[in-house]
């Protein structure tokens, strides 16, 4: 076997878009002894590097008990079980590093919807051929907000 082969072997092809801003889930499988455990780690990603390759990572950040943590996660490893995107958010920047330094207000980002295409609805004509403006239909009974005549 050459090492091409192993590493499309060891490549996983389910992987979520991840991209810096996005607020992730990390199930990680933990050896303790004979047991084995599932440990969840969610913060912010700061960064993504090394490509789309075996050696791909990214850095999460979280603040836990105002202590923060940071973690490197490499992607195709196979202790990592899924990753979740909870949330996305809208940045400028490749890499977060700005936001080790900031608190409070500053080191919120700006909401993005997950999944969801926003589309101009198609504009109608609001008047018929006529010239007459359309409108609801009026009705004669009685408690319908129609006038009654």
């Amino acid at each position: 076997m050459t090492t091409e082969t192993i590493v499309q072997e060891s490549l996983k092809t389910q992987l979520a878009d991840i991209q810096p801003g996005d607020t992730v889930r990390v199930h990680q499988k933990i050896k303790e002894g004979g047991k084995e455990r599932v440990q969840v780690f969610e913060g912010v990603i700061l960064a993504r590097k090394h490509g789309k390759g075996i050696s791909a990572t990214i850095t999460v950040r979280k603040i836990s008990q105002n202590v923060p943590v940071e973690r490197i996660f490499p992607l195709h490893a196979p202790f990592i079980q899924k990753i979740e995107i909870v949330k996305r958010a809208k940045v400028r920047r490749a890499k977060l590093y700005y936001l080790r330094d900031v608190t409070g207000k500053k080191a919120r980002l700006k909401a993005r919807a997950l999944g969801v295409e926003v589309v101009a609805p198609e504009e109608k004509p609001a008047q018929s051929s006529e010239g007459i403006e359309m409108g609801p239909p009026q009705s004669n009974e009685a408690g319908l907000g129609g006038k009654e005549a």
